[in-house]
């Protein structure tokens, strides 16, 4: 059953038709496997169950806060900030590019959009500074995947639905490995510009002018406390606190002369078009998730790995693979949606917490995003920077080695992700 569904989806991602066709078409052929009776009363069900979550309503409201921002010019400021922090080392363009990615990881929690709202400003710029156009897409690409491990997180909200894991714990256990992520990419690009001989651009800002620049950003960095802060603390749910992040983003661009109506609209437009496709892809997997759980697949991968189960780290690294090979295949969300039910059993019974589990799943699911043949911020980064995709998948190999190195620094050193929830959740 499992072989056909998959030489099933495949055949459809392969033919050009739209993903959640492919999924649902997948689900309807292991339905023929296991009862045909309960296609007309199971599908509609699990198609419409699957999203009848209320901690998913949180995720357009997160997507149109980020999308506010960039329409508000909030965006702008932060970058403002991240130039004057590190814009005057050498590859100063390179180190404002991943340091504007931590800061806008903390509203918008999407790695394309992170791609998108950055790289058609920061390619330009690093290209000016001596840097490849190629290696400028690279980074801009790699550096995106700061977003999702951050909070506010997508993917996060999807797993603590799945899991019912605190989405609390695990936005507080996404800091550490993004700032990882982060330093990795700032080390990477270091490494670049020593390399190429690339110069050092302006000078070591005065107090006063980092100080006007502190402040002229200080409203897009309040967003990520506010986040954070009311979901650990219990004042709001994730949903609510995706409301309140949107008003005030919306709030803080009327009052500072950004956003207007035509800007308002387009963010509201742009919201609608990604949750709708998000939401499809969603419904159409949590069928899929539905039926392998009714035919025990779960049951039959734990049966497989339990030689295994006594050894966590092992434990990890297999279902990182198979997360990461994967993700190169299938879009992330649905990734996501289908693997997870069927990996929290044998992680829980090789005693992984499931808050180590869930950032270890993310980020793998992220690393996806840069990797070929699916990866999206690649086809985006290629997109605003005008080069060939094949050219840039040639060249993105290192910027996913990075993330790798991360990823299993995190998988060997759990208190790495658990230590913030530990003091804090």
């Amino acid at each position: 059953m499992i072989l056909t569904m998959l030489v099933v989806f495949l055949g459809h991602v392969l033919l050009g038709l739209p993903l959640f066709i492919a999924l649902l078409t997948t689900a309807l052929v292991g339905f023929f496997f296991v009862d045909p009776s309960m296609i007309p009363r199971m599908m509609p069900q699990q198609f419409f169950g699957g999203i009848n979550v209320f901690s998913l309503m949180a995720i357009p409201l997160f997507i149109l806060a980020g999308n506010l921002m960039n329409v508000s010019g909030l965006t702008e400021r932060l970058m403002g900030l991240a130039r004057l922090l590190v814009g005057h080392f050498r590859g100063g363009m390179g180190h404002v590019n991943v340091v504007s990615s931590v800061f806008f990881a903390g509203v918008n929690g999407s790695a394309v959009a992170d791609t998108s709202a950055l790289g058609s400003l920061l390619v330009p710029a690093m290209e000016r500074e001596g840097y490849s156009r190629a290696f400028a897409a690279g980074l801009t690409a790699g550096s995106s995947l700061i977003g999702p491990i951050i909070p506010p997180s997508i993917f996060m909200i999807l797993y603590a639905s799945l899991t019912n894991t605190s989405v609390g714990d695990l936005f507080l256990a996404g800091v550490i490995p993004g700032l990882l992520l982060g330093v990795a990419f700032m080390t990477m690009n270091a490494w670049y510009a020593w390399r190429n001989g690339l110069p050092k651009r302006g000078q070591l800002p005065k107090a006063k002018e980092l100080g006007l620049a502190a402040v002229a950003a200080l409203p897009a960095l309040v967003a990520p406390f506010i986040i954070v802060a009311g979901i650990v603390m219990g004042f709001v749910t994730p949903t609510e606190s995706g409301a309140l992040t949107a008003l005030y983003v919306a709030l803080c661009g009327i009052v500072l002369g950004g956003l207007r109506l035509p800007q308002f609209w387009q963010a509201i437009v742009d919201t609608s078009r990604l949750t709708s496709a998000i939401f499809l892809i969603m419904a159409a997997s949590a069928t899929i998730s539905w039926l392998l759980s009714y035919a025990q697949v779960p049951a039959q991968f734990v049966s497989l790995l339990s030689p295994y189960i006594d050894n966590a780290f092992l434990i990890l690294l297999m279902l990182s693979g198979i997360t990461f090979i994967t993700g190169m295949f299938m879009e992330e969300v649905s990734s996501l949606m289908l693997l997870t039910p069927i990996f929290t059993p044998v992680a829980m019974m090789a005693g992984i917490d499931p808050v180590h589990l869930g950032i270890v799943i993310t980020l793998n699911i992220t690393i996806a995003l840069i990797t070929p043949p699916m990866g999206a911020c690649v086809f985006v980064a290629a997109a605003v920077s005008r080069l060939e995709i094949v050219s840039l998948f040639r060249t993105i190999w290192p910027f996913v080695l990075t993330a790798i190195a991360v990823q299993l620094l995190l998988i060997l050193f759990p208190p790495l992700t658990l230590w913030l929830p530990n003091v804090l959740g």
